[in-house]
C-alpha cells in the first residue's frame, strides 16, 4: 500500500558510478525511441527535455552550478505538478529540496520550484526493495499555474511490455551542467527489472526518465543495485501495480492511506 513520505528527502544517490563522460557530438536522440540506437550525446535542447531536470538542494537555489544529484521529470497529473523520480534520490532527505527543469550551465530557464512533499511505496519504506525504487514528488504551483503548464509533461504508464518500443533516457550526470540523452529498446533483466545498454549514465542519472515511442514514462533509472554497477548498462522498476497505486495517490486521484514516516 502507498505510503506518503513528508519529511524533507532521503540520503544521497547511491548510483554514483565515477565515470566521466566523453560525449560525442550530435549524436544526440531527438524523442523517444529515434536516433542511433545506443549512442550517448548532449541532449538538444527541445520542448521534450525541458521537461526532463535536475534536483538540488534548497540551499543551492541561487548558485545552482555544481549542484545538482538527481535527476526527474514531469508528469502529467491532474494538478499539473508533480514530478517522477527514483525512490534512492529522496530516501532520507531531511532539507528542502527544488526542481529545475530544463536546466543548463547554471540557468533554470523555466524557474526553480520547491519540492513540497514526496511519496514512497511502503515496500521501499520498509524494506528498500530494489523493485519499489521509484518514487513522485509534488513541486509547488505558482498563481494556479505549476510546473506543467510550464513545460508540459509525459504520460505516466504502467503494466507496458519492456522492449515494444525503443526509450530515449535523459540525465544530469553530476560531472557536467548540460543533459545527456541515449535511446535504445529495454531489455527484460528479470520479471520486475528492465535494463537498458546506453554508455555513460554515471553518478546523477538516477530518477532519469525513460520515454518511449509513444511519449511515455515507462521506467525510471534506478531499481537493480541503485540503477547498476556500471554506467553502460542502467536499469529500472518495471511499472506495475505498486507504481500505479503510488501514482495515483501522489497525483490526488485516490485517497492518502498512509501518513507521514
Amino acid at each position: 500500500m502507498p505510503r506518503t513520505q513528508h519529511t524533507h528527502t532521503s540520503r544521497l544517490p547511491l548510483y554514483a558510478v565515477a565515470a566521466l563522460l566523453a560525449v560525442p557530438s550530435a549524436s544526440a536522440a531527438a524523442g523517444a525511441g529515434t536516433g542511433p540506437l545506443g549512442v550517448t550525446g548532449t541532449a538538444a535542447a527541445t520542448a521534450q527535455s525541458a521537461r526532463v531536470g535536475a534536483l538540488f538542494l534548497a540551499g543551492r537555489r541561487d548558485h545552482l552550478r555544481g549542484g545538482h544529484f538527481c535527476t526527474a521529470s514531469v508528469v502529467h497529473s491532474p494538478r499539473h505538478d508533480l514530478i517522477v523520480t527514483a525512490a534512492h534520490c529522496l530516501d532520507g532527505k531531511r532539507e528542502e529540496l527544488v526542481f529545475a527543469p530544463g536546466y543548463r550551465d547554471g540557468v533554470a530557464p523555466y524557474g526553480v520550484w520547491t519540492v513540497e512533499k514526496w511519496f514512497l511505496s511502503d515496500g521501499w519504506v520498509e524494506g528498500r526493495d530494489e523493485d519499489s525504487d521509484v518514487a513522485f514528488a509534488v513541486v509547488e504551483r505558482r498563481g494556479g499555474k505549476g510546473v506543467e503548464d510550464a513545460v508540459g509533461g509525459n504520460r505516466f504508464a504502467a503494466g507496458t511490455a519492456p522492449g515494444a518500443t525503443a526509450v530515449t533516457m535523459t540525465a544530469y550526470l553530476n560531472s557536467r551542467e548540460t543533459p545527456i540523452s541515449c535511446a535504445d529498446k529495454p531489455r527484460l533483466h528479470h520479471r520486475t527489472q528492465q535494463s537498458v545498454a546506453c554508455p555513460g549514465f554515471g553518478g546523477g542519472s538516477s530518477g532519469s526518465p525513460w520515454v518511449d515511442g509513444d511519449g511515455q514514462v515507462v521506467g525510471v533509472l534506478g531499481g537493480h543495485d541503485n540503477g547498476g554497477h556500471s554506467a553502460n548498462v542502467s536499469y529500472s522498476v518495471v511499472f506495475g501495480a505498486e507504481a500505479k497505486a503510488l501514482y495515483g495517490e501522489s497525483a490526488g486521484c485516490v485517497e492518502s492511506h498512509v501518513g507521514s514516516s
